[in-house]
């Protein structure tokens, strides 16, 4: 990325002088206006040109994962709890962390706080690796004086969200495998068992029962046109990744994602936890409905969920009560309709809502153990119609050129 050097004023026309790496002039001015400076100067630093090679400009800088999160909320929580100023309180975990991205994050983070900034408007600008949920819990800590239990709820809805997604990943393995090994099996077939048995059949000019001649045609089309089907097969899933890339290819995708069988159902218990712990968290921390809306829809991972859950915001900009509006969405069950309806009466919807959440988190932890034992009738059965075509169309013909040779 591309190093500027830049000279900016404050409201006092102090000059600050320093250097940011950004895309663009515009992205660097953009964030000196976040953090209330008015840019004079922008250049981009030229780099030497030389024969040395860096090898960190080969590789990308690595990804800050959930376990990052984790661990620097947990940091934060105990360093903010025993009493430890903020700025000192990053720049130690900056000379700690192990990533070397967020060792970066956090020095900037730590230079936007020495300018005077608040911790969440330095966040704020590193959007990227901070989700608007983390932004508005630090904000609401920081205006409530708790900012440590702002950092302790992180931690549970971090831990929660990473131990989901560990469960399904292993879930997935099993049948990931299979098809894997199917696959595989199939390209063996085609490419070195079929043609070999294809000389026999055709030294003897028998006449080939039905699966043999699927097979062998099948075969033949796969070793003349591989380079067709390979080029198909790049195309569909190069333009599959462009399409979901778009905000309509992405909404699309999301909302069929919720009909598959097995998984659908699963997928969308584990939006409706997010929304739920999500908007429960936001509600006790005392943020405004609509924007808890706003970023709870966010955290649900699901593109068609986040559009219906955010067209809620109209309804209560007109006066209607949430359940009423959560109920015209469509995107709620009744079990959390009537845990809305009744916490509205009773004062209490983040409680309610937060049960809702730990039922389905049960739910989901259930539905993921058993996952794999659902998929594994289905794979069977593929696996059977294999094995039987593939015996079919090789041993029948064997037998017959048995008989006739007797």
């Amino acid at each position: 990325m591309p190093l500027f050097r830049y000279k900016a004023r404050d409201k006092k026309s102090v000059l600050h002088e320093g250097e940011q790496e950004a895309a663009s002039r515009e992205a660097v001015a953009n964030r000196l206006m976040e953090d209330r400076l008015t840019p004079v100067f922008i250049e981009e630093v030229k780099q030497a040109s030389n024969l040395n090679i860096n090898f960190d400009d080969l590789f990308p800088a690595p990804k800050i994962t959930l376990d990052d999160m984790v661990l620097f909320c947990r940091q934060m929580h105990a360093l903010t709890r025993s009493g430890i100023p903020i700025m000192r309180a990053i720049f130690g975990l900056a000379e700690t962390a192990k990533n070397p991205t967020m060792v970066t994050i956090l020095k900037d983070v730590a230079s936007s706080l020495g300018r005077g900034n608040t911790l969440s408007q330095s966040l704020k600008t590193h959007q990227e690796n901070f989700s608007p949920l983390f932004i508005s819990m630090i904000s609401v800590g920081e205006s409530t004086g708790h900012l440590d239990q702002a950092f302790k709820q992180l931690v549970g809805h971090l831990e929660m969200e990473r131990d989901t997604r560990k469960k399904v990943v292993a879930a997935m393995r099993y049948p990931t495998l299979v098809i894997s090994a199917i696959f595989i099996a199939i390209m063996v077939v085609n490419i070195f068992v079929i043609p070999s048995f294809a000389k026999v059949f055709a030294k003897f000019g028998a006449d080939l029962p039905f699966a043999t001649k699927v097979l062998l045609a099948s075969s033949n089309f796969f070793l003349e046109y591989w380079w067709l089907i390979i080029s198909i097969l790049v195309a569909v899933i190069v333009g599959f990744i462009k399409y979901t890339a778009t905000q309509k290819g992405a909404y699309q995708w999301d909302r069929v994602k919720l009909k598959f069988p097995l998984v659908g159902s699963l997928l969308n218990r584990i939006a409706l936890s997010r929304f739920t712990r999500t908007f429960s968290m936001l509600s006790s921390a005392g943020v405004p409905i609509l924007q808890a809306l706003d970023v709870s829809a966010e955290a649900v991972g699901n593109r068609y969920i986040e559009a219906n859950v955010k067209e809620m915001r109209h309804g209560i900009e007109r006066g209607d009560s949430l359940a009423r509006t959560a109920n015209a969405s469509g995107m709620f069950t009744p079990l959390i309709l009537q845990m809305i309806s009744v916490g509205e009466e009773s004062g209490a919807v983040d409680v309610l809502l937060q049960d809702v959440s730990d039922f389905y988190d049960e739910e989901t932890e259930y539905d993921v153990q058993n996952l794999s034992a659902a998929i594994e009738p289905i794979m069977l059965i593929f696996m059977g119609i294999m094995v039987l075509t593939l015996a079919l169309g090789i041993f029948l013909p064997l037998w017959d050129l048995g008989a006739a040779a007797r």
